[in-house]
């Protein structure tokens, strides 16, 4: 084992990702809470029903929903900002760790309803 992976350093931090027949499932039995790190142009031009928008330039793990007994799930367009976002909480020590897989484009390609 090398130095850098013996104190884990250099590694991601865990996350979960959900398929968007998952989190319909989560939010169909109201135990999810979506927020969106797209930002706000993105988010008005279609998102999630009941997502919150938290764009990813200015995301702040802190300011994100208290939400007990429910998956706090981080949603953009295609997977990539919202795993950022999950490495930010992980940094500061938020228990957010689950976040849409493929994002946008896999929940409209799963044709699921997207508000706009």
């Amino acid at each position: 084992m090398d130095e850098v992976n013996m104190f884990g350093f250099g590694q991601k931090a865990p996350m979960n990702e959900l398929s968007p027949g998952e989190l319909e499932q989560l939010m169909a039995g109201d135990k999810a809470v979506v927020v969106d790190v797209r930002e706000p142009g993105e988010f008005a031009s279609g998102h999630i029903t009941g997502a919150i928008n938290r764009p990813l330039s200015s995301f702040d793990p802190s300011a994100l929903p208290r939400a007990p007994g429910k998956t706090v799930v981080l949603v953009c367009a295609g997977g990539k900002r919202s795993a950022m976002a999950l490495n930010k909480c992980a940094k500061a020590e938020a228990a957010i760790d689950t976040h849409l897989n493929g994002g946008m484009a896999a929940w409209a390609c799963a044709n699921l309803p997207v508000q706009r």
